[in-house]
């Protein structure tokens, strides 16, 4: 999933680290290494580590449980994965225990277990969300958990070279980049590698949810957190109770053309926003027309290669901080404000605002690690290279090669793929609720038709119209009540041909009036006030 702009630190506890490497075991049936775990015994909570007296993982509680680094070898090294919990309030209507997790791959979990209540609550359900004990959790190398994988921390400290390159050796200097970090990554993380699928961390899911000494768990899952819990569904159907998916990953995808659809439904939605731009040309006057806003756009990327923006902001930089925008309505306002002072008014304060200046790895080399571990990848440089000239042929320009650097470190890395694991929606399962918007570029609207395909039991409600990526729990109360009825008693659509229920996207928040919206600190959504997607 692609990058999504990050808001305040999360909580950070202590935990072990790593010894000698051990060899990776194979994904080749549902239960496989799973009965012969080795109980990791009740969890020793504590305090978080927080940032201030504001800072709402005071509410929570942190600690860290053990597993196995290869669960087909219960009784080998043991790595540490952070767990958070909110605790329940409502002792006579407890419903156990409910994971949260944000996307990714490489997001960290561990501030989204006070935030998912919040969330709820934001919604007029606070009365649900106090029946859960709700658990966040760092996956394996991310964040809080040990060991962190980090490769190369300042790998996109600005200012980067152009995505798009404009001769073969601005290609080969990307090429470069992409194997070094790579090789960093094997040299420093060689152990853990092999051991970075997605089957290990929902694993590790079912690891927490013993030492939590809980039969069952529900399920929040966001952008990627849709496949984590798929595959969690997959391998342990008994121990489902409920599940959300919100921002459904195409299984049909996994992982090479995900992203090759990605680019396809972000140009659509960077279009709609400079559409947007257009229509309120009276405010940003950066063009009245799509078309005026688009070559605007480009000229001023041009512009910033040969004169950054403000001294730090390229071309890359520039495509990185507005890509937001297709992920999300909640930034037109602020990015159509940012971009108009620039082009305007030569005032490059506000695009400097949303400039990431790198020194944290982590997530980039999580998503990286899950996603060369979890499927083969074109093993020929050419395949990528010709994928991404047909799109851009195409007019599918805006993210396609950003897409293919964010992913290329995947082509040189160490653990290559094999066949991905096929998710399988088992008898046992209960009643899954789906959530998808038609037009979510991150997780295109075909992941949601394929997810309800794959798992029987599923209701899918669709969000017709709707641009924001995983957009439960964001002001569309049409879809927040079912969220919570399902939650609340396990409520769910009647099954229907095609999606099973539909909501329309709400206009103010689909198409927003700059004259009558206040801009949020946040700049995102009307709900959420943390990220969820690629890290």
């Amino acid at each position: 999933m692609k990058k999504v702009l990050l808001v305040t630190a999360t909580a950070v506890v202590t935990a072990g680290g790593l010894g000698a490497a051990v060899p990776a075991s194979a994904d080749t049936g549902r239960t496989a290494g799973a009965a012969a775990l080795a109980a990791p015994g009740s969890i020793d909570w504590g305090k978080c580590e927080v940032s201030g007296p504001n800072d709402p993982m005071n509410n929570a509680q942190c600690a860290t449980v053990q597993v196995p680094l290869d669960h087909s070898e219960p009784n080998g090294r043991k790595i540490s994965i952070a767990v958070s919990r909110y605790k329940h309030t409502d002792e006579e209507n407890y419903q156990g225990v409910l994971f949260v997790n944000p996307g990714g791959p490489g997001g960290s979990g561990l501030a989204y277990a006070p935030a998912l209540a919040r969330w709820i609550g934001g919604t007029g359900h606070a009365d649900v969300a106090a029946k859960y004990d709700i658990i966040g959790f760092d996956p394996r190398g991310v964040g809080s958990s040990e060991p962190r994988l980090s490769c190369d921390p300042h790998y996109s400290d600005p200012i980067r070279p152009d995505y798009v390159p404009a001769s073969w050796r601005e290609e080969r200097a990307w090429l470069a980049k992409s194997k070094r970090y790579a090789q960093d990554c094997e040299e420093k993380f060689g152990d853990l590698l092999p051991h970075m699928r997605t089957t290990d961390a929902a694993r590790d899911v079912d690891a927490i949810r013993r030492a939590l000494g809980q039969e069952k768990i529900s399920w929040y899952g966001f952008s990627y957190g849709t496949y984590l819990g798929a595959t969690y569904a997959t391998l342990f159907p008994e121990r489902v109770k409920r599940m959300v998916m919100d921002g459904n990953v195409n299984p049909k995808n996994v992982w090479y053309k995900s992203q090759l659809e990605q680019n396809k439904a972000f140009e659509h939605n960077i279009g709609a926003w400079f559409a947007w731009l257009a229509k309120w040309d009276s405010v940003y006057r950066l063009g009245d027309t799509r078309d005026e806003v688009e070559a605007k756009y480009y000229e001023v990327r041009a512009a910033a290669e040969k004169s950054p923006i403000g001294g730090e902001i390229g071309p890359s930089e520039l495509d990185d901080i507005v890509l937001s925008a297709g992920y999300n309505t909640g930034y037109y306002i602020p990015f159509g404000a940012a971009l108009s002072a620039w082009v305007n008014d030569e005032d490059p304060s506000g695009l400097l605002g949303w400039l990431s200046h790198g020194g944290d790895d982590n997530g980039f080399a999580v998503y990286n690690a899950v996603q060369a571990a979890d499927a083969r990848w074109p093993r020929n440089w050419s395949k990528w290279h010709n994928d991404a000239v047909k799109l851009v042929r195409q007019g599918y320009r805006f993210n396609t090669w950003s897409n293919v650097w964010f992913n290329a470190p995947i082509h040189f890395w160490a653990v290559q793929g094999g066949r991905p694991f096929k998710l399988d929606g088992d008898r046992k399962l209960p009643g899954i609720l789906l959530v998808q918007s038609s037009r979510d570029a991150a997780t295109p609207v075909e992941g949601g038709y394929a997810m309800h395909k794959v798992f029987p039991s599923s209701r899918l409600v669709l969000e017709v119209g709707g641009r924001t990526h995983s957009n439960t729990l964001n002001g569309n109360a049409c879809l927040d009540d079912k969220v919570a009825a399902y939650l609340d008693t396990g409520a769910l659509p009647e099954s229907r041909r095609g999606a099973d229920a539909y909501c329309d996207a709400v206009p103010a928040l689909n198409d927003p009036d700059p004259t009558a919206m206040k801009l949020k600190a946040a700049g995102a959504g009307a709900g959420k006030d943390l990220p969820v997607g690629r890290p």
